[in-house]
């Protein structure tokens, strides 16, 4: 099974598209995905499925049939995440962190959009591009950043963004095999190493 990263756009932002991350984990263990895991509040899931192709669109259907939150969601591979990590140009400024934002972006020719964005000259702030993703560094806060508002015009919902430190966290956990999942070379959950210790649970993650 391959490990999948699915990013939800405008979730649990002030009152609207409320959805708790309980609630999620069952929506996309009920779409057959396993190993589900969750992330913050803010509609970052981690999950393991065997189907080909893009999970978004029939993860976008069911947030809408069973929850009646609409919302985009963007979703990546754990390479590709990993991608995102390495190829990162602007890591050297993240300090803080919180100030690097790393927008996914759902239109395939994102990098050309991005291309004359990223000649133009944003004063203290950098725009750069990366695989499927725009790299921001906004020193002087997020809400009024020139580059995320110009980022907004040119993507609209087909964009959504988190922060450097999210992404690591992302990163790590689509990195690491869920508890009670094999790891390379295993048939099943590891045997405990200390005797009598309990073993990982094989009920229903949430």
């Amino acid at each position: 099974m391959a490990i999948h990263v699915a990013l939800l756009r405008g979730i649990n932002v002030g009152s609207a598209k409320r959805i708790a991350m309980f609630d999620l984990r069952a929506l996309f263990e009920d779409l057959g995905y396993r190993d589900v895991r969750t992330l913050l509040n803010s509609g970052n899931v981690v999950f393991a499925a065997t189907a080909s192709g893009s999970p978004g669109p029939r993860i976008e259907r069911a947030l809408v049939g069973a929850l009646g939150v609409p919302s985009r969601v963007i979703t990546l591979g754990a390479g590709a995440l990993a991608a995102v990590v390495s190829k990162n140009p602007l890591v050297a400024l993240a300090d803080p962190p919180s100030r690097l934002l790393v927008s996914f972006l759902a239109a395939p020719d994102a990098r050309r959009l991005l291309a004359s964005l990223a000649r133009l000259d944003w004063g203290e702030e950098r725009l750069a591009a990366g695989p499927g993703v725009a790299y921001a560094w906004c020193p002087g806060g997020i809400l009024e950043s020139p580059v995320q508002k110009a980022l907004g015009k040119v993507f609209g919902d087909g964009m959504t963004t988190r922060n450097w430190t999210t992404v690591l966290k992302l990163h790590v956990l689509a990195s690491s095999p869920a508890p009670g999942m094999p790891t390379r070379g295993q048939s099943g959950p590891s045997k405990p190493s200390t005797p009598g210790r309990p073993g990982p649970s094989k009920g229903r993650k949430r």
